[in-house]
């Protein structure tokens, strides 16, 4: 075949992969396209949010039947509306009491040898206790942004 020739057949054959997995993907998935994050308008300025940060957590690791299998420090922050920012940070170390008397209990301990944390479980206690705290709506999520062994 002309070298001429297969350069453009390549294209175009490319152009119609392309096409046809997008066609495919929207077919299987017909709300990925509305995923996409819409601009921000005046309107929704009131929902505004920030995130407070909680600092170290030490963090003992059990297992579900109490032995401790060693320590961890996990940094976390809050994501709160920009208006009750002030007064969640107010109240921190009522968060970082309940996360203390609650972690211990909790089988945080992951992994064969239980030295991983189990985060998704210690982002959703610090979730639970925030939630008992400032109220049902004042924190939405916990982002979990560290987690090293105890030193």
């Amino acid at each position: 075949m002309n070298k001429l020739l297969l350069a453009p057949l390549m294209l175009a054959a490319g152009l119609a992969t392309g096409g046809g997995a997008a066609f495919g993907v929207r077919a299987i998935l017909p709300g990925a396209a509305e995923a996409e994050p819409k601009p921000k308008s005046e309107a929704d300025e009131g929902d505004a949010t920030a995130f407070v940060p909680v600092g170290a957590v030490l963090v003992p690791m059990t297992y579900s039947d109490g032995q401790l299998t060693g320590y961890v420090t996990i940094e976390c922050s809050l994501e709160v509306s920009a208006e009750e920012k002030a007064g969640i940070e107010a109240r921190l170390p009522l968060l970082l009491h309940a996360i203390n008397m609650r972690a211990y209990r909790a089988p945080l301990a992951a992994g064969a040898d239980g030295r991983l944390p189990d985060v998704q479980l210690f982002r959703r206690l610090v979730l639970e206790e925030a939630r008992k705290i400032y109220g049902g709506g004042a924190v939405r999520t916990v982002a979990v942004t560290k987690a090293q062994p105890a030193s």
